[in-house]
């Protein structure tokens, strides 16, 4: 068999693993729910409602309506081939059943690029908020920001420390359990909607409908401004949809979870698909809100939207519990994302297209603990030392491809096998499949072209560490070696 040709069988897939590689069943349905509201709801709403406000006006409302029904096309995909094969690996493990070896390692290479510079980026962000409370407890201004950083006193930083502590911080939560991570995550994701609710309940009353006219000042299609650079920042409807696409993945780290939720059969769904509606109408909901209370040229220019809009209504200090309230809410997406890096990483490991040694799985916590730590150290480094400003669209291009897979793998396996038992069938499925691989093709081409560029360089390295080692390392290999 070629390594072209190298797939493997959905039943060997959810077949059971032995001890030391078997993932421990502990989450039940509220826990997904949860787990991918906490990666959903985070810095996208906090901060993401201005800027998209900033290249759209009032229509952002219909930016995150897009970017919610593409993700909606994706959810539905995901639901089917998490309860079709329900095993860690998410993208990458339906690609590997579906299209093969190759395209899963670039699949699965695409979700560590997500994943790790969200988590990293994430960091970053809660480092911003945290900076005061470090300084304040007397550490140089040298230790809070990184060598890109140019300090107020001369000089530059040496590393990030925040960011660093917050990543280990919650690589180490997520290496004690599974379901003592998901329980603290269920806590804070209650703060943060509450926060949101009550900010809801007093923009309510000052809302102003003329403050949605002109509702597309800058038309729909995403388009560099004119007279402006040909590298120019984008702008429409359609740029801010692809801007704020960020905003809204977070449910596939749900699939992620799939080996270790007792009744994957029903669960799954519910986590996938519930946590992605209950976002839609939450970031709908405050984006109409916020540009009632407010015309979106004005609070589009600031960091923290949401807050400014507060501040300019009197209400500082529910504007402050807001703030806390986001603060509170970075953690939550780092863990998210955290927990689907670590076990993208395990599986990937346990296919032998990576070390398998990173796969061995703790006898006590049930969870991969090396991996996980490796997982936060890695997320550490790169927020601790690196600067983010050019890279971090790459976030967008690598779960766009994953999504794109996982379409075309719902398309491929219905051809296939038509007749697989499937727990839940993606409704109208020659529609919603290929409706979500266009509409990420679409964000895709939305994207600056050097983040297109960067994404190729990445997947460029990626394909040389698969040549190099995953060909001749992974499971299927070996068993060829051994059938011969």
């Amino acid at each position: 068999m070629s390594f072209w040709t190298r797939r493997k069988a959905i039943d060997t897939i959810t077949a059971g693993h032995d001890g030391a590689h078997q993932l421990k069943k502990t989450l039940s349905w509220y826990h997904l729910v949860a787990l991918g509201v906490g990666a959903i709801v985070g810095t996208g709403i906090y901060t993401l409602t201005g800027v998209g406000a900033g290249l759209a006006g009032p229509g952002v409302i219909l930016s995150f309506l897009i970017a919610g029904a593409v993700c909606a096309c994706a959810a539905l995909c995901y639901a089917e081939l998490s309860t079709m094969m329900p095993a860690a690996g998410s993208a990458y493990t339906y690609s590997y059943a579906a299209m093969g070896e190759p395209i899963a390692w670039a699949v699965g290479w695409s979700l560590i690029l997500e994943y790790t510079l969200v988590c990293a980026a994430v960091a970053v962000g809660w480092s911003a908020h945290a900076t005061g409370l470090f300084a304040a407890a007397g550490f140089p201004d040298y230790l809070l920001a990184g060598p890109h950083v140019e300090l107020a006193g001369g000089g530059r930083g040496l590393v990030n420390l925040p960011a660093v502590i917050i990543s280990m911080a919650v690589a180490g939560l997520l290496a004690l359990g599974t379901r003592e991570s998901a329980t603290v995550n269920m806590v804070l994701v209650f703060v943060k909607i509450v926060a949101l609710v009550v900010f809801v309940a007093l923009c309510l009353p000052v809302f102003n409908a003329s403050h949605f006219t002109p509702f597309m000042p800058n038309g729909f299609q995403a388009h560099v401004p004119a007279g402006a650079p040909a590298d120019a920042a984008k702008i429409g409807v359609m740029a801010a949809a692809s801007l704020i696409f960020f905003a809204f993945y977070g449910f596939d780290a749900v699939s992620t979870a799939a080996e270790e939720t007792k009744n994957p059969k029903r669960d799954l769904t519910i986590g996938i698909v519930g946590s992605m509606a209950a976002c839609t109408a939450i970031y709908m909901i405050v984006a109409a809100v916020a540009i009632g209370a407010s015309r979106a040229e004005v609070f589009s220019k600031s960091e923290a939207p949401l807050v400014f809009i507060l501040e300019t209504l009197n209400q500082g200090k529910v504007a402050g519990f807001v703030a806390l309230a986001a603060v509170i809410a970075l953690p939550t997406v780092i863990l998210a994302f955290m927990y689907g890096q670590s076990r993208i990483f395990f599986v990937m490991a346990r296919d032998g297209l990576l070390p398998r040694a990173l796969s061995k799985v703790n006898a006590k916590t049930g969870t991969p603990v090396l991996m996980t730590l490796l997982t936060g150290a890695l997320s550490a480094v790169i927020s601790g030392f690196l600067s983010l400003k050019d890279i971090a669209e790459l976030a967008n291009a690598g779960t766009l491809a994953a999504f794109i897979a996982v379409g075309v793998s719902v398309i491929v396996l219905r051809r296939r096998e038509p007749n697989r038992p499937r727990v839940f069938s993606t409704p109208l499925w020659q529609v919603v499949a290929p409706a979500g691989v266009l509409g990420c093709l679409y964000l895709f081409s939305s994207l600056p072209a050097k983040t297109q560029l960067y994404f190729l360089y990445a997947h460029i390295i990626g394909a040389v560490i698969y040549f190099a080692y995953g060909k001749r390392k992974s499971v299927l290999a070996q068993a060829e070696k051994a059938a011969q």
